[in-house]
């Protein structure tokens, strides 16, 4: 795994990727998986705080392109809302503007389209896949930088202004503000767990004893009840 060096938190988390960060928000009996994200374009970690927007369907009123882009500060990572299954709310264009503001990346509970120009700067973008049809007068933007819901039923997912995000090619996780150094000191405590699985395992223990040794099992999913 290509590994981003940031700063303090953010780079524990971008060192130990999704798998570590979703075992160590499972120990704190908090959600925090977005279900059905796949990298479409970019490459290595990203760690950033949330920026958060919401689309509606736009039903019979016109509804423009949504013009929030320019308000999202270096770092942050764009989460979309898309509000419709069946349009895009991210393109080219928006990415270009992202890249120039130094974003480190978008996700999207939706789809995106301009892929292929997307890929050519190399933006680092999450998406349930890409699809060519607009979003303009099919769904409008209703808030920005407020609480928003991603996935749906049982994988429905809140993530609020500020939440870390940590994204990279296994998907999305959402480490809530307030939890942040919890998750970072579980996360450095199950990547040298890890660590010392994979040092004796190479040295040829076998892996049940190595796992059993070190712990491996204790890093486990909490109880259903204790997820919301």
């Amino acid at each position: 795994m290509t590994v981003i060096r940031l700063p303090g938190p953010q780079g524990a988390l971008a060192e130990h990727g999704t798998a570590v960060v979703s075992d160590a928000l499972d120990l704190a009996g908090l959600p925090g998986q977005v279900w059905g994200q796949r990298r479409l374009s970019g490459t290595g970690p990203v760690v950033g705080p949330a920026y958060t927007v919401a689309f509606e369907p736009a039903g019979d009123r016109p509804a423009p392109a949504a013009d929030y882009v320019d308000e999202v500060p270096p770092g942050a990572v764009v989460v979309l809302a898309a509000g419709a299954p069946s349009c895009t709310v991210w393109g080219d264009i928006l990415t270009e503007v992202a890249v120039a503001r130094g974003v480190a990346g978008t996700v999207i509970d939706g789809m995106c389209r301009d892929l292929d120009g997307i890929r050519d700067l190399d933006y680092p973008l999450w998406a349930h896949s890409a699809f060519m049809r607009s979003g303009k007068n099919r769904v409008r933007m209703t808030a920005v930088q407020q609480p928003v819901v991603l996935g749906r039923g049982e994988e429905a997912l809140t993530v609020r202004p500020g939440d870390t995000i940590c994204a990279d090619g296994s998907g999305v996780t959402v480490v809530p503000a307030g939890r942040l150094d919890e998750i970072v000191a579980s996360v450095r405590d199950i990547g040298a767990m890890e660590a010392l699985v994979l040092d004796d395992v190479r040295a040829g223990m076998p892996l049940r004893e190595a796992r059993a040794k070190h712990g491996y099992n204790r890093a486990a999913r909490a109880a259903r009840e204790d997820r919301r």
